[in-house]
């Protein structure tokens, strides 16, 4: 592999032209989409900046997205800025949709996380900040819509700095007038570091104004906290504060470039994204700050020392695909970041063509003949190459690194509305789960059903629009049907003869059978006691069949599970006997005696894992007994500052649509994790309601 190290001294520093990626991130309604607007008309990419809400953003093009106006899947933008090239991924806010977050923060050489200027709903950057601590990804906070902030920017700063681990450090304070309403607007600010002040424009750079006498004492204490934060890391720069020294200007950039790089700063931006402002002085940052593709590689492990990639080595290209995308004109498409070496169109690369190759803005697909290190493309039919894989000279192997995607906390039963689409609906899953890993389906034979599984209702429901929009397959949707069992109270024992004479030779067996019930787990048991032959050895196997076979649906309509039936003794008939009379008698003793054993209805009881911030635990521990749940205990979230997770045994039944009331209570950021523990004998009125509705779903 090349040695991508090298590309630190020949294109890593700004204005090499050097290929950097930023992800934008953030929660829903944070105004990613529309300061990802800003950033392509600041950098001359597009002439005219759209909107969110009419529909004529380059971000959130989608069909699914314009419906619900909000995030469903990662954004792609290129755009040159001072002789750099830059790609943009705005990726979903909705923590239903947060795999595609993730993935794009895989492949990112820094993240800018976007957040309301709310200090109540910080809480809602939690997990994602976690994730991107975690992996030390370099990442800066932007505080959005600070037109409208009614709270402090030192109260923002402490709400925020109470969800991060690391140091946050404000670089701007805000300029605020009173307006004639009696409250305050934000119309520039000043810069920490250079401390020069500007005003805001409604659009386009803001102005260089005097800086406000009325801001200096802020502005004072706010630089000697960014100055003293700095000089937890430098021993030069805590010299000189506690000589009262002032440093050079050109000391704070670098320690500010230093720090941010090695993930041990947060710095802390304000601005309006959909007003431009702030939004130049946030790509400056980005320019001087950003590491480059060489770095993040080595962050990742993706090369070592060695200049081994992923356990290659050698002088060919390496890609990391992290998106698939399926499209009706393109066919199927690996988004790829390119780590190192140059791809290009009909390259073979561990053993797969790469055919056309295409740079995404937007909905837009431009064709280009070449990437190289550092660059964002899409290669169209490399059918063998999914996201979390790394495509090099020797092979397609999973990068170690990528994120798994979520358990799913959601789920529907699917059904095509026409029969004859059932063949095409295989098909279109297929394609959705591979563009999103975090949708699953599957089978589910207890039932009959078709599931499909995701992190959220809405989630679900971009699915079946995709289902239907994409693939022309319309479907139906249903509560998940829970996998009821029966069992038996008592014990009986049953004598049955099945006899039939149809002309030549007849059907003849006798049987008599022992029902006992067995502990909860214990599943069936068969136990052969014949003795003497009455039953000869050949016919026994067709008894154990038909018991089996009964069992698959007991006297309340559902498979029977924790009983043992001994065959004790018989009849048979020399030429009359067969295997299928002995089955049918075998069925015939089963529906007669199970009736006399008092059988009961088993419903399943999971164990439940919830996780939320502290605060919401109380309402968590209600929740879950309002749903049947059995309270096992709270602790402390492993690895989680302030946040709990509360353990519980729940029905099934209770589980479906809990997800929602979980994330409402929590801010929506709370989640849950199940495992199969035990079933449990359900009676009363919910039991004879199960058994009525069984009875009318099999009689359809």
């Amino acid at each position: 592999m090349t040695d991508l190290k090298t590309e630190t001294i020949t294109g890593g520093r700004p204005g090499s032209g050097a290929h950097r990626v930023v992800a934008l991130c953030g929660p829903y309604l944070s105004g990613k989409t529309s300061l990802l607007e800003s950033i392509l008309y600041a950098t001359g990419a597009i002439g005219r900046r759209g909107s969110t809400r009419a529909g004529t953003s380059i971000g959130d093009a989608a069909a699914e997205a314009r419906k619900r106006g909000m995030g469903t899947e990662i954004n792609v933008a290129s755009v040159d800025y001072l002789g750099d090239q830059w790609t943009f991924l705005d990726v979903p806010g909705s923590i239903e949709f947060q795999h595609d977050a993730f993935a794009a923060l895989a492949v990112c050489d820094v993240a800018v996380v976007v957040c309301e200027p709310s200090p109540e709903r910080v809480v809602a950057l939690a997990p994602l900040l976690k994730y991107i601590e975690d992996r030390h990804i370099p990442h800066i906070i932007f505080v959005n819509k600070i037109d409208s902030a009614e709270a402090r920017v030192r109260d923002m700063l402490s709400a925020l700095q109470s969800v991060s681990t690391r140091k946050l450090v404000l670089r701007q304070v805000p300029i605020r007038r009173p307006t004639n309403d009696g409250s305050e607007e934000t119309v520039g600010y000043v810069d920490l570091v250079s401390e020069r002040a500007y005003r805001y424009k409604p659009s386009g750079a803001s102005d260089l104004i005097e800086m406000p006498a009325e801001i200096l004492p802020r502005e004072a204490e706010a630089r000697r906290e960014l100055l003293e934060t700095l000089s937890e890391f430098d021993d030069t720069l805590l010299e000189q504060l506690i000589e009262d020294i002032a440093p050079e200007k050109s000391l704070i950039y670098r320690d500010l470039h230093d720090e941010f790089g090695a993930d041990k700063i947060v710095p802390v931006l304000l601005g309006a994204g959909d007003r431009e402002n702030g939004v130049r002085r946030l790509l400056k940052t980005l320019r001087h700050d950003t590491p480059f593709a060489a770095e993040t590689a080595k962050r990742r492990t993706l090369v070592t020392p060695n200049g081994v990639t992923n356990g290659v080595a050698g002088g060919t290209a390496v890609a990391e695909c992290f998106k698939v995308l399926h499209q009706s004109h393109a066919g199927k498409l690996s988004l790829c970041r390119v780590w190192s070496g140059t791809l290009t169109e009909g390259q073979s690369l561990g053993g797969h063509r790469i055919g056309a190759m295409l740079r995404p803005f937007g909905q837009r697909l431009d064709k280009i003949s070449e990437a190289r290190s550092g660059e964002l493309v899409a290669l169209a039919k490399v059918e063998a190459l999914s996201a979390g894989q790394v495509l090099s000279a020797g092979e397609i192997a999973p990068s170690a690194d990528f994120p798994a995607a979520a358990p799913a906390v959601f789920v529907v039963s699917l059904a095509a509305k026409n029969r004859n689409d059932e063949v095409k609906l295989s098909g279109a899953l297929h394609k959705i789960v591979e563009e999103d890993p975090s949708l699953a389906f599957e089978a589910r034979g207890e039932t009959h059903e078709l599931l499909l599984k995701g992190q959220g209702e809405m989630h679900l429901k971009v699915a079946v629009d995709k289902l239907a929009g994409r693939y022309n397959v319309a479907v139906e949707t249903a509560p998940p049907r829970v996998a009821y069992r029966e069992t038996i109270q008592a014990g009986a024992q049953q004598h049955a003869r099945y006899k039939r004479q149809t002309g030549g030779h007849g059907q003849f067996a006798d049987i008599k059978i022992e029902i006992r019930p067995l502990p909860r787990g214990s599943g069936f048991h068969f136990v052969d006691k014949i003795v003497g032959g009455v039953v000869p050895r050949n016919f026994i196997p067709a008894v154990e069949e038909g018991l089996i076979d009964y069992l698959k649906e007991g006297p309340l309509g559902q498979p029977v599970v924790d009983i043992e039936v001994k065959l004790f003794d018989g009849q048979f008939h020399a030429v009359d006997s067969s295997e299928m009379s002995f089955k049918m008698a075998a069925r015939i003793a089963m529906s007669e005696a199970m009736p006399k054993c008092r059988p009961v209805l088993l419903e399943p009881i999971l164990k439940v894992t919830v996780a939320g911030p502290s605060e919401s635990t109380p309402r968590l521990q209600r929740l879950i007994s309002g749903r049947r749940g059995q309270l096992l205990g709270y602790d402390t979230r492993a690895g989680w500052n302030g946040w709990d997770e509360v353990s519980a045994l729940m029905p099934e039944a209770e589980i479906a649509d809990m997800i929602v009331e979980i994330r409402s209570v929590t801010q929506g950021v709370g989640t849950f994790r199940t495992e199969f523990d035990h079933l449990q004998e359900l009676a009363g009125r919910t039991a004879e309601r199960i058994v009525e509705e069984t009875k009318k779903h099999q009689a359809a």
